[in-house]
């Protein structure tokens, strides 16, 4: 039998259309800087997850929304919106203390962010 176990997230990738200009904008929004960086490809290492931006990606309207985990939710939207990305949706309160909410960065990916005090790696 074929080992198909799933691993868990490694790599989301959103388009670059103007790789410098995006790749400042999430070293600033994330607070890190790419730990990969060629003109094909940049890659950041997230808490042990890889956000890639691709200049040869399209932007897919309606495309999967990924959500990265934050300690404070609406300290990381005003962080987020203060670099100039744009509200897609409201902080929510799911429930179980769980809170969502997502933006489009200046680019026009979309980013989910959660506070989630029940998951922790």
């Amino acid at each position: 039998m074929a080992d198909t176990k799933f691993l868990g997230l490694r790599t989301v990738i959103y388009a670059a259309p103007n790789l410098s200009e995006t790749k400042e904008w999430y070293t600033k929004a994330f607070g890190i800087a790419p730990y990969f960086d060629q003109p094909f490809y940049v890659g950041f290492n997230i808490g042990g997850y890889e956000l890639g931006l691709d200049p040869n990606a399209q932007l897919v309207e309606g495309s999967t929304l990924t959500y990265w985990g934050v300690s404070n939710i609406e300290d990381s939207m005003q962080h987020l919106l203060a670099l100039g990305a744009t509200p897609h949706a409201d902080i929510q309160d799911v429930g179980d203390e769980i809170k969502v909410a997502s933006i489009r960065d200046p680019f026009g990916n979309l980013i989910g962010v959660i506070e989630n005090p029940h998951f922790s790696l």
